[in-house]
């Protein structure tokens, strides 16, 4: 098996399944090595990061309700996008709550920092598994699997974050007032980190089709038959974050998911044409 070949020289040694683990164990120590001094750092000035990012969605002074609201006139759509930033009275139920959320908090934020040197750790492990003509694909890998997930966990942050907090802590059930919305600190730090770290992933879906395209499990013909249904998918999804029921405000939420669809549809077709080209030649 290839993934058993660590060596690249004309002299291939053969490693044992203990030293693939022991190599995987180094790369696995070095990426929490990185973690871990992100984490400190973000630790030793945690109340900065606390009071400036992540309570910056729900911070009147957020720069994503300014913007937002100046394009929505701009664009003469009125008040559609000017959200007024939803009063959050956050709690911490348990004495260690604040202290354990801080670690928390500086432990996704490490993860976050590090993830271009947590995927070159892991692409060091996986690459002399990979054949010449292979590596030759991979090209910048490590540049654009991090741009697009940085790109997504921007996304979730910067527009995501304001909408989808303004909409869920609004949201009134029943007509009586009875019930007041005050969320913990851990509920309000997992939905932000699901946000930023879950269109992180989502953001990586050209990079998916990249690599599914390579292997051959997805081809852009199934991709165009599945655009109708992602659409659907899309629009569902920004239906329910919007506070707004005006369309405009959905659109904007619709469009740069739409759009990373299409594109991973162009990465998909220009593989496989690459891929019955070199068949080509190679018969020929």
């Amino acid at each position: 098996m290839a993934l058993f070949n660590r060596n690249r020289g004309q002299e291939k040694a053969e490693m044992s399944f203990i030293d693939h683990l022991e190599e995987l164990r180094q790369h696995i120590v070095r990426s929490i090595i990185a973690i871990l001094v992100m984490a400190i750092v973000i630790f030793i000035y945690r109340d900065w990061v606390f009071d400036n990012i992540i309570t910056g969605p729900i911070n009147p002074n957020f720069i994503s309700y300014k913007a937002l609201c100046d394009f929505s006139h701009w664009a003469h759509m009125g008040d559609a996008l000017c959200m007024p930033p939803v009063k959050v009275d956050m709690q911490s139920t348990t004495f260690a709550g604040q202290f354990l959320s801080s670690i928390s908090m500086a432990l996704i934020g490490g993860i976050i920092i590090a993830f271009p040197y947590i995927f070159w750790e892991f692409w060091k492990f996986i690459k002399p598994a990979l054949k010449e003509k292979e590596l030759k694909n991979t090209r910048f890998i490590i540049f654009w699997v991090s741009f697009f997930f940085f790109c997504g966990a921007a996304f979730g942050y910067f527009l995501l974050g304001p909408f989808t907090f303004n909409f869920l802590g609004s949201f009134q059930l029943g007509t009586q007032g009875l019930l007041v919305t005050r969320p913990t600190l851990t509920d309000y730090l997992d939905n932000l980190t699901n946000l930023i770290l879950g269109c992180g992933i989502a953001f990586e879906l050209p990079v998916l089709a990249f690599l599914l395209t390579k292997i051959g499990l997805v081809t852009p013909s199934y991709l165009r038959r599945m655009r109708k249904y992602a659409a659907v998918i899309i629009l569902v999804v920004a239906a329910i974050i919007t506070p707004s029921p005006d369309w405009m405000s959905q659109l904007i939420v619709f469009l740069p998911l739409f759009f990373l669809y299409e594109v991973s549809i162009i990465i998909s077709a220009r593989v496989s044409k690459e891929q019955e080209r070199r068949e080509q030649e190679e018969w020929s």
